[in-house]
C-alpha cells in the first residue's frame, strides 16, 4: 500500500524523532518532511517545502508551555496551502488549546502520549474521508440554541431554524445535545441511534458510520438524536472536538439544541459555535436566568457570540430592548411573535410550524434562519450579528431566495 505523505513540525528535536518513530510504526504513513520550528509568515520557506514534498497531512506538535506558536502555525498552513489535512498533536488536559487548534484548521487532535494505534486510526479516517470531504475543516457554521429556563422554547426554535435552513440552503443537521432528547418529538420521528452512539463509537466513526447514525427527515434534514433517557456520561473536550470535526466536514449548517443543559459540555459547545442563541421570554425568571447564563459562559469564547432570541414576544409598554440588554448583559438579536395557538398543535403533531406558510411565526423563523446564514464572519470565528427589527422586511427575490433587511440598532 502506498503510504500517506506526512510532514512533521515541532519545536523540539527529540519530539521530531519520537513523532517520526510513531508514524513509521503505523506502516501507513510516509514521513516526507520534518522540521524543528514553525513558519513565521505566509512567505516562510517552510510552507514552500511542505508543498514541494507533496505532503498530504501535516502533523503540528503543540507544546503545553507555549501553544500559541503552534496554533499560529496551523492558521498559516490552513490559509496558505491547498488540500492539506492538519493534525494537531498535544496534551488532552487543555480544552481551550483543543478548541483553538480545531478553529485554526486542525482536522484531528491527537493525544501526545497515545501509541501508534491512535495515529493509525486517524490516518485511516483521513484516507477514507478525503474523497468525501466537503469544503474542509471549519467551513460549516454551527448555531447552538440554549434555553434561559425550562419551557422557554429552545427546542422549538432549534427545530424550526434547522428546518428553515434546510428548505433554503440544504445540507443541514440538527444535533440534540439535551440531557433527554425532545427534538425527535417535534419532528414525529423514532430514531434508532443518536448522540450517545456517536460518542461511544468515536474510535471508529467515519463519514459512512455517521450517516448510519442519522435519522432522516422527509425534506432532507438530518437529525442526530438525543438520548432516549437521562444520559449520565459527559463527553470529553477531545470527543466533542472529534465529533464536530466530522460534522463540519459533512454538512453546511449544524444546529445544536442544548435546551436547558448547563455544564462543561454546554460551555464547550458554545466555544465551538459561530453563534449561541439564548431563547428567553420577557418575564422576570427568564431575564434573571439569562444574566446568570451569560456569566456562566464568560470563561470561554462563547460569551462574545451569545445573542438573545425573545420567544412568544409581546411588546410591553415602557420596556425597551435597552432595558432587556442592561438587565441581562445579552444583546437582543430576534423576537419571535407569540403564536401559542399555532405552535402548540404543531409540536403535538410533530410538524414544525415553519411548514405553515401563512403564519407570522413561520415567517419569523425563516427570516431568523436567513439572518444567521447570511451574517458575515468575524476574525474570531463568530458572526457579525446585529439586532433585527421586530417584523423583518422578509421577501423572496427573483431566484426564490429569502431576503431580509435588518434594522441596525446601537447597543
Amino acid at each position: 500500500m502506498h503510504g500517506i505523505a506526512v510532514a512533521l513540525l515541532t519545536e523540539d528535536s527529540e519530539r521530531l524523532l519520537e513523532l517520526q518513530r510513531r508514524l513509521e510504526a503505523t506502516r501507513l504513513a510516509q514521513v516526507v518532511f520534518g522540521n524543528v520550528g514553525f513558519p513565521a509568515g505566509p512567505t516562510d520557506s517552510i510552507l514552500r517545502k511542505i508543498q514541494d514534498s507533496r505532503a498530504e497531512v501535516v502533523v503540528v506538535d503543540i507544546s503545553a508551555e507555549n501553544p500559541q506558536s503552534a496554533i499560529r502555525a496551523i492558521e498559516l498552513i490552513q490559509a496558505n496551502t491547498l488540500q492539506l489535512a492538519i493534525f494537531a498533536n498535544g496534551t488532552m488536559k487543555q480544552p481551550t488549546t483543543i478548541v483553538a487548534s480545531m478553529r485554526a484548521g486542525a482536522g484531528e487532535y491527537l493525544d501526545e502520549s497515545a501509541d501508534a494505534e491512535a495515529l493509525l486510526e486517524a490516518l485511516t479516517r483521513f484516507s477514507s474521508n478525503r474523497t468525501r470531504t466537503r469544503g474542509g475543516p471549519g467551513k460549516a457554521r454551527i448555531f447552538t440554541f440554549l434555553s434561559a429556563k425550562g419551557g422557554a422554547g429552545a427546542t422549538t426554535a432549534a427545530v424550526n431554524t434547522a428546518m428553515s435552513l434546510q428548505q433554503s440552503y440544504g445540507n443541514v443537521v440538527l444535533v440534540d445535545f439535551a440531557l433527554v432528547g425532545h427534538a425527535q418529538l417535534h419532528l414525529n420521528l423514532r430514531p434508532s441511534f443518536g448522540v450517545p452512539d456517536a460518542i461511544e463509537n468515536l474510535h471508529r466513526l467515519d463519514a459512512s458510520l455517521l450517516d448510519g447514525l442519522m435519522t432522516p427527515v422527509k425534506n432532507g434534514l438530518h437529525l442526530l438524536a438525543g438520548p432516549q433517557q437521562p444520559y449520565q456520561s459527559i463527553p470529553t473536550p477531545a470527543e466533542l472536538a472529534r465529533l464536530f470535526d466530522l460534522l463540519v466536514n459533512h454538512y453546511r449548517y449544524i444546529v445544536v439544541d442544548a435546551s436547558s443543559r448547563l455544564d462543561s459540555t454546554t460551555r464547550l459547545l458554545s466555544d465551538l459555535s459561530n453563534a449561541v442563541l439564548l431563547v428567553a421570554q420577557t418575564d422576570v425568571v427568564s431575564l434573571w436566568s439569562a444574566s446568570r447564563i451569560h456569566t456562566f459562559l464568560e470563561a470561554g469564547a462563547g460569551r462574545d457570540r451569545l445573542r438573545m432570541v425573545l420567544n412568544r414576544y409581546k411588546k410591553i409598554p415602557g420596556f425597551s430592548n435597552e432595558d432587556i440588554e442592561s438587565s441581562t448583559n445579552c444583546k437582543v438579536l430576534w423576537k419571535v411573535p407569540n403564536a401559542f395557538q399555532a405552535v402548540s398543535p404543531a409540536i403535538d403533531h410533530g410538524t414544525p410550524v415553519v411548514l405553515q406558510a401563512g403564519q407570522e411565526v413561520s415567517r419569523s423563523f425563516r427570516a431568523l434562519a436567513a439572518a444567521l446564514a447570511e451574517a458575515s464572519s468575524t476574525t474570531d470565528g463568530g458572526l457579525d450579528l446585529v439586532y433585527a427589527q421586530e417584523k423583518p422586511d422578509a421577501k423572496k427575490n427573483a431566484s426564490g431566495r429569502l431576503v431580509i433587511t435588518p434594522a441596525r440598532a446601537s447597543h
